[in-house]
């Protein structure tokens, strides 16, 4: 790219969610492997060093497409039942990951660290204590009922699950969130 290119594609305005969306497009285009600021500035006519301002470096990028991918789940009004909030995330989480069932699979190796991405980890929290579930459980509850969701919807997203209709498999998660309240309540945790 020559200096003019670039000067001219400094002035168009890039934008964080020009840069997101073109990175989420080469890792489901190519792979997570083929993302790189270099290809990444490629795809958007400009350097990269126009890229830093927005995300930083290589890492600064993984990790904004993490938030990308937790962006897609709307945040579910506070108001409403603790159950109906996680199953809403659960819902956007499963199909945020049959939209993107390869870059997807980043939510498995990145932690979400910017607070955007971070503001879902915090609205299952929320949920969790309205549950009744003790403040100093809250952290570890918020793991595993995470990790659970991020698996099935990967599981699912990948054709783990074969030939098993979206009813069958809705039927599954609900069965499988009342057994891990059952357990709570057996272990002494309120469940509500």
């Amino acid at each position: 790219m020559s200096a003019q290119q670039s000067r001219q594609s400094t002035q168009r305005g890039l934008s964080r969610e020009e840069i997101l969306d073109a990175t989420l497009a080469l890792a489901e285009e190519q792979s997570l492997d083929a993302v790189s600021m270099r290809e990444v500035a490629r795809r958007l006519g400009v350097t990269p060093m126009a890229l830093y301002h927005h995300v930083g470096d290589k890492q600064g990028l993984l990790d904004a497409l993490v938030e990308r991918l937790l962006a897609e789940l709307p945040i579910p009004d506070p108001q409403l039942p603790w159950k109906e909030r996680l199953r809403a995330l659960a819902t956007s989480l499963r199909a945020t990951a049959r939209r993107h069932p390869d870059a997807f699979l980043m939510l498995f190796q990145r932690p979400a660290s910017t607070p955007d991405a971070l503001e879902r980890r915090d609205a299952v929290c929320a949920a969790l204590r309205d549950a009744g579930v003790p403040e100093a459980i809250v952290p570890r509850a918020e793991r595993l009922l995470s990790t659970f969701v991020l698996g099935f919807a990967a599981s699912e997203a990948g054709g783990r699950f074969g030939r098993r209709t979206k009813a069958q498999l809705d039927d599954d998660l609900t069965w499988l969130e009342e057994t891990i309240l059952s357990l709570a309540e057996l272990r002494g945790l309120p469940s509500r």
